[in-house]
């Protein structure tokens, strides 16, 4: 990926975790990435998913408390508007 789309894709995703969080700082960022990921993945390619799950039972329960923590945060943002 050339720098300048890196750079751009950066911005993007630095304003999704703002609106979705109401704050950015690279932990989460780095944190709504994994978790955008995830989501995509799981919902486009479930059985792949579910392997991962069943392969990596500790990571799983990572990333249920990574994706409770995202939701927990953003409900705090919308309940701050």
């Amino acid at each position: 990926m050339d720098e300048k789309l890196k750079s751009q894709f950066d911005g993007l995703l630095e304003k999704y975790t703002e609106l979705l969080l109401g704050e950015a700082n690279e932990e989460l960022k780095e944190k709504v990435q994994t978790y955008a990921l995830y989501t995509h993945i799981a919902k486009t390619m479930p059985a792949l998913a579910k392997h991962w799950n069943e392969t990596y039972p500790d990571a799983k329960e990572g990333m249920k408390r990574l994706i409770g923590e995202i939701k927990e945060l953003n409900e705090l943002h919308r309940s701050k508007k």
